[in-house]
């Protein structure tokens, strides 16, 4: 098992997790707060995480997804209100180093991360082959649109989920998982760049809710609307559209564990 030490002690927290050189929030408050209302804002200026879990919060400070922290259970059920403002000239690259930063102050945050066995999906091609083609530039309906070489398009509502782009299998998966409740792993051995459109219809058993730090939360309008909403789930439009499918196994998978939180924070 590989294993990363993060923290060995709040006398050197701050330099072994967000480095020395890395600035801090020039003011902060952090209390507990009643769950409910969620409203979160990352500047300029100031970073307001108000109504999140501490979970939440980790996922942001540490660029991970929910999957990937071990803590108590409180992480999930506990509401906070953070903000903080930032100093001048810093930019929103280093708000996860900063978010750290005041994790370690505030709730004496203690965490090491290692490699632990957990389940995934792994991306592989259907039996009939891949039902898409590679793509050398901008199919015309982008060209049409007005989209640029290398851009993509997010579709993201109550009634449905998808992307549509020119893509590696690997931000095929990165995209997929953003959404699931564990990672998706690239085993189709297609290297290349491909056109792909993939929609589907949300099902609250596979597919999450977008979170503050998802791709989705800026998705441009999907254009689609009525009879043309998709009504397949993920797996099945995998299958259908791509001719791609998803398998369960379990591999080794980049975790944060938390030794030591702090319930109640330094408020000031």
């Amino acid at each position: 098992m590989k294993i990363a030490s993060l923290v060995f002690g709040a006398s050197c927290a701050v330099a072994t997790l967000s480095g020395a050189d890395e600035p801090k929030f020039e003011a902060a408050s952090a209390k507990r707060m009643d769950c409910g209302l969620i409203h979160n804002s990352m500047g300029p200026g100031t970073v307001t995480l108000r109504g999140d879990p501490l979970k939440v919060v980790l996922t942001v400070a540490f660029k991970l997804k929910a999957y990937q922290i071990v803590g108590p259970s409180w992480l999930e059920s506990d509401c906070f209100e953070i903000v903080a403002k930032m100093p001048e000239g810093a930019t929103s690259d280093q708000i996860p180093a900063m978010l750290q930063a005041l994790l370690m102050d505030r709730f004496k945050l203690v965490a090491h991360k290692e490699d632990r066995p957990q389940p995934v999906y792994s991306l592989v091609v259907d039996k009939g082959g891949p039902k898409f083609k590679e793509a050398e530039e901008p199919p015309a309906n982008f060209r049409r649109m007005g989209a640029r070489p290398g851009q993509i398009f997010f579709r993201a509502a109550s009634d449905i989920r998808g992307f549509k782009g020119i893509l590696t299998m690997a931000q095929v998966a990165s995209f997929i998982g953003s959404g699931l409740d564990r990672p998706v792993h690239d085993f189709t051995r297609l290297k290349r760049t491909y056109d792909i459109d993939l929609s589907w219809a949300p099902d609250p058993t596979i597919d999450r809710p977008p979170g503050p730090n998802s791709i989705a939360a800026a998705t441009p309008p999907s254009g689609l609307t009525g009879p043309d909403l998709p009504t397949a789930n993920l797996f099945t439009a995998l299958r259908e559209s791509l001719g791609l499918k998803l398998e369960a196994r379990k591999e080794p998978v980049e975790t944060l564990v938390i030794d030591h939180v702090e319930r109640v924070p330094i408020e000031n």
